[in-house]
């Protein structure tokens, strides 16, 4: 088994990273087994927070709106993983989020990791459910806090232990770190004629934007303006 590695998990404002956010960053750097450092930081991902999502994170708006710039959380985050395996349940998720994000900032992330719902997927097809909540609690993994970016990326890591301890002997090729793939384009911010017209267009039809302008994407912008004039109209 696999002993030095970074457990990673992240908390986001949606299911799609082309069109949600990081929302929160958890990650534990474990050396010879052993837990030697942390990272846990709060993004402000500069969007409104459904209330989905903050009973389901327990992160408020307010928490949010005081949170790490992007910028400023890739730059530690990247650092923090150096060129260590990356472990995670469900890690293509995760990744793909710090994927888009990094390489908007002209930042590389490629990586190999370890797939803890993968692993269960392959040696536990007989339960009703293969969720780390449900696995954890399947084999009394203590979760301080379920869905924070923190405490999953330890749990995962802890999950991890449980099934190299009952299946790896035999099984060590399964055990084995894979490439990630997530095929991301650079995006371009939003441009000046943009951010004019889409601010009008709000105006206009008495919209209130669930999102600070600044911080879209050109293509974003263009979705937000399509889907306003689909549903409102155009300027007249």
């Amino acid at each position: 088994m696999l002993n030095s590695y970074i457990a990673l998990d992240l908390e986001t404002t949606g299911l799609n990273p082309k069109y949600a956010r990081i929302l929160e960053v958890g990650a534990v750097k474990i050396k010879e087994g052993k837990i030697i450092d942390t990272y846990d930081k709060i993004v402000n991902a500069k969007t409104y927070l459904s209330s989905q999502i903050v009973n389901l994170t327990g992160i408020t708006q307010e928490m949010m709106e005081e949170g790490e710039e992007i910028e400023k959380v890739m730059v530690e985050l990247l650092d923090f993983c150096g060129d260590e395996v990356l472990l995670g349940h469900n890690i293509i998720f995760d990744y793909s989020f710090v994927k888009k994000a990094a390489t908007n900032l002209k930042m590389t992330f490629e990586k190999e990791a370890i797939d803890t719902l993968k692993l269960a997927r392959r040696f536990l097809p007989e339960l009703e459910k293969r969720s780390l909540e449900y696995l954890c609690e399947y084999y009394q993994i203590i979760q301080k806090e379920k869905h924070r970016a923190y405490y999953d990326a330890l749990a995962a890591s802890q999950l991890y232990q449980v099934l190299g301890e009952r299946f790896f002997v035999g099984n060590e090729e399964l055990f084995k770190p894979f490439k990630l793939h997530y095929e991301v384009k650079r995006e371009s911010p939003i441009t000046p004629r943009q951010k004019i017209y889409l601010i009008d267009l709000a105006k206009y039809h008495k919209i209130s934007l669930t999102v600070q302008v600044e911080s879209l994407t050109k293509n974003e912008a263009s979705r937000m303006i399509d889907g306003i004039i689909l549903q409102y109209g155009k300027i007249i």
